[in-house]
C-alpha cells in the first residue's frame, strides 16, 4: 500500500518530471514531503501565478507535464491566472491544490476550497480543460487518469486536482499510469479538396500561428512552403515558427507586423492558407477589406473560431496540423515544387519607424535595444517575450534563426507571464541560454520571479525595457482619444536596483552599444542577469493598426 501523496510522487518521477512549483501550506506539504522524499525538487516561488507560469514555461520546453502546487483558498485563486494562461500556450500543466479536510466540509473552515467556501473546482472549469476534487481516495486512480489524459490528448492544456489533506494521507493500492506522449492524431477527411485550390492559385499566402509550435510542425511548414513555393506569414502568437531569413518569408503580420508582409497583401492575394491561429484581432490587426483573398483554407485542432473572423469561403481542415499537413503532401503526386509567376516584395530591413537616434541622444529607441540584442544571442538561444509593447518591437525586429525559439502568447495576455515562463524553460533545458523579453510594468507584477531564478541558480537573461510606463495602453490611448489616464507610473521602477536586491547581476544600459557588452557579459557567465535598457518614452510601438 501507498499513500496518494506518495503514489503522485512517483509517477512525476516517472514521467521525468525533475521539478515542481509553488509556495507551501498545511492542506499540501504530505505531497511535499513525498516529492522530496522521491528525489524531485521542489521550487519555492514567490507567488502561486509564478509557480504556474514557470510549470507552463517548464513543460513547453521538457515536452513533459508541468507540475504547480498550491495551498487551499487563495493558494489556488492566485494560480487561475496562470492557468488561463498554460490553457492559451498550449501547456501540458497539472495544478494541484489543497483542501483543508473533507471531512470538515460545511463546517467554518480556514481557506476553505469547497463549494461553501472559494470552490477552486469551479473557478478552475473555465480556465482548464479538467477540474475535480478527490474526495475519497478510491477515486484517486481514475481522476488522477482522467487529468493526465485531458492534459495530453488532442489539443494539450492544463488540468487541475483539488487534493484534501486527508486524502493525500490515505493508503491504496499502488498502480502505474503511462504518460500519453503519443497521443492518437485527428486526421482530417476532406484533404482532396485543398489540392485543386493549391494548384489554381496564383497568388497564396501561408499565414501561421502560435499552433504550430504547441504541434512542433516546424519541419513540417516548412516542407510545405517549399512544396507549393507558399510565402510565409507569421501572426504575433506565430512569431517564431519559421526562421525570417528563408526566401519565402514576410516577417509578421498584424501587430507588430512589418512592411514587407503588408506589402504583398496590398497587392491582392486570392488563396490564405491558415494554420493554427484563431485570427484574432490582434492578429488581423491591419488587415482590411480590400485585402481579403478569395479562398481560405484553415487547419485547427479545434473548429470554435474556424471562418468566423473574415467574411470569405473558408475549407475548414479539423485535425492535427503534423498530420493533416504530412497527408496532403503524400496526396500530392507532383514531384517538383509548383511554379509560380509572382515575386516577392524586396526583402525589408527592421526599419525603425521613428528614425535613427542620434548618439547623443537621451534614450535609446525599443527597436534599436531588441536589434542589439539579437546580434549577440546564439543562434539557438529561447526567448520567451512578455505582454506588452517591448513583445510588439520584438516580432517586428528580432530575426528568428531557428524555428522554435521565440514564444509569445497574443490570445490571453497575462503581463508578467514571460518572466515565469522563462524560468520555467531554462530548469527544464539548462544547456540551453533562455531570455525572457519584458517590461518594467510586467516586472512590477511578476519581476519577483528573478530571485526564484537566482536561488535556482538559473542563468535567464532578462531584459528589461524601462520607459516609466504601461507603454502600450498608454499610446494607445493617446493615439485614439488624445490622451491617456493611469497609464505613466509617477515613481518608476529602479529595475537595476530591484534586480539587485533579490541577488542578480544587474546592469543599465543606454546606448546599443552598452547594450550589446551587457549580453556578451551576461552570456560568459552562468548567472542570472537583469539587463535594464531606459528607452525613448516617446517612441510609437507598432500597436496603433489594431483598430481602423
Amino acid at each position: 500500500m501507498m499513500t496518494v501523496a506518495s503514489i503522485v510522487a512517483a509517477h512525476l518521477k516517472k514521467w521525468g518530471v525533475t521539478h515542481a512549483f509553488g509556495i507551501p501550506g498545511k492542506p499540501i506539504v504530505p505531497l511535499l514531503i513525498e516529492m522530496e522524499e522521491q528525489g524531485l525538487s521542489f521550487v519555492l516561488t514567490r507567488h502561486e501565478a509564478e509557480a504556474g507560469f514557470c510549470a507552463g514555461g517548464y513543460a513547453l520546453k521538457k515536452n513533459t507535464l508541468g507540475v504547480a502546487v498550491g495551498t487551499s483558498g487563495p493558494g489556488g485563486t492566485n494560480m487561475l491566472t496562470a492557468a488561463g494562461q498554460a490553457k492559451a500556450f498550449n501547456s501540458p500543466t497539472l495544478f494541484i491544490t489543497g483542501h483543508p479536510s473533507v471531512n470538515g466540509s460545511g463546517k467554518a473552515l480556514g481557506q476553505d476550497s469547497s463549494f461553501f467556501g472559494t470552490d477552486l473546482v469551479k473557478m478552475f472549469e473555465p480556465v482548464t480543460l479538467f477540474s475535480a476534487s478527490v474526495e475519497r481516495s478510491e477515486q484517486f486512480p481514475l481522476y488522477f487518469r482522467h487529468a493526465i489524459e485531458k492534459a495530453f490528448t488532442g489539443k494539450r492544456g492544463p488540468v487541475h486536482l483539488s487534493l484534501p489533506f486527508e486524502v493525500l494521507l490515505e493508503e491504496i493500492s499502488p498502480f502505474e499510469l503511462e504518460l500519453p506522449a503519443d497521443s492518437p492524431h485527428m486526421q482530417s477527411s476532406n484533404l482532396e479538396a485543398i489540392l485543386p485550390i493549391l494548384g489554381k492559385a496564383k497568388k497564396p499566402v501561408l499565414c501561421i500561428g502560435k499552433g504550430v509550435h504547441a504541434s512542433r510542425a516546424y519541419e513540417e511548414i516548412c516542407s510545405f512552403a517549399e512544396r507549393w513555393q507558399l510565402p510565409v506569414m507569421t501572426t504575433p502568437g506565430g512569431k517564431g515558427a519559421f526562421v525570417t531569413t528563408h526566401p519565402l518569408s514576410l516577417g509578421s503580420f498584424g501587430l507588430g507586423g512589418n512592411e514587407r508582409a503588408h506589402a504583398y497583401l496590398e497587392g491582392g492575394i486570392d488563396l490564405m492558407i491558415v494554420v493554427g491561429t484563431k485570427l484574432s484581432d490582434m492578429s488581423l490587426a491591419g488587415f482590411k477589406p480590400h485585402m481579403y483573398p478569395e479562398q481560405i483554407i484553415q487547419f485547427d485542432y479545434d473548429p470554435t473560431f474556424i471562418g468566423k473572423s473574415l467574411p470569405v469561403p473558408t475549407l475548414a481542415i479539423v485535425g492535427d496540423i503534423k498530420t493533416n499537413i504530412w497527408a496532403l503532401m503524400e496526396l500530392d503526386s507532383a514531384s517538383q515544387q509548383v511554379a509560380r509567376e509572382y515575386e516577392l516584395p524586396a526583402s525589408v530591413a527592421a526599419t525603425i519607424e521613428s528614425g535613427a537616434v542620434p548618439e547623443n541622444a537621451v534614450y535609446l529607441s525599443a527597436a534599436e535595444a531588441l536589434q542589439a540584442l539579437r546580434s549577440q544571442l546564439p543562434q539557438d538561444a529561447i526567448l520567451f517575450s512578455d505582454d506588452g509593447s517591448h513583445s510588439f518591437y520584438a516580432i517586428k525586429h528580432f530575426d528568428i534563426l531557428e524555428p522554435g525559439t521565440f514564444h509569445f502568447d497574443d490570445v490571453f495576455g497575462a503581463m508578467g507571464n514571460a518572466i515565469g515562463y522563462a524560468v520555467g524553460a531554462q530548469l527544464a533545458l539548462p544547456e540551453r541560454r533562455v531570455v525572457c523579453v519584458t517590461g518594467d510594468g510586467c516586472m512590477f507584477m511578476h519581476g519577483t520571479a528573478v530571485s526564484t531564478a537566482v536561488n535556482e541558480q538559473a542563468p535567464v537573461l532578462f531584459f528589461v525595457l524601462n520607459n516609466q510606463r504601461l507603454d502600450m495602453v498608454e499610446k494607445g490611448m493617446k493615439h485614439w482619444l488624445g490622451k491617456s489616464v493611469g497609464a505613466i507610473y509617477e515613481h518608476g521602477l529602479n529595475v537595476t536596483g530591484f534586480a539587485e536586491s533579490m541577488g542578480a547581476t544587474a546592469i543599465c544600459c543606454r546606448t546599443a552599444a552598452e547594450v550589446e557588452s551587457a549580453v556578451k557579459q551576461a552570456l560568459s557567465n552562468k548567472e542570472t542577469t537583469v539587463i535594464e535598457v531606459i528607452v525613448d518614452p516617446d517612441e510609437v510601438p507598432p500597436i496603433l493598426n489594431r483598430v481602423e
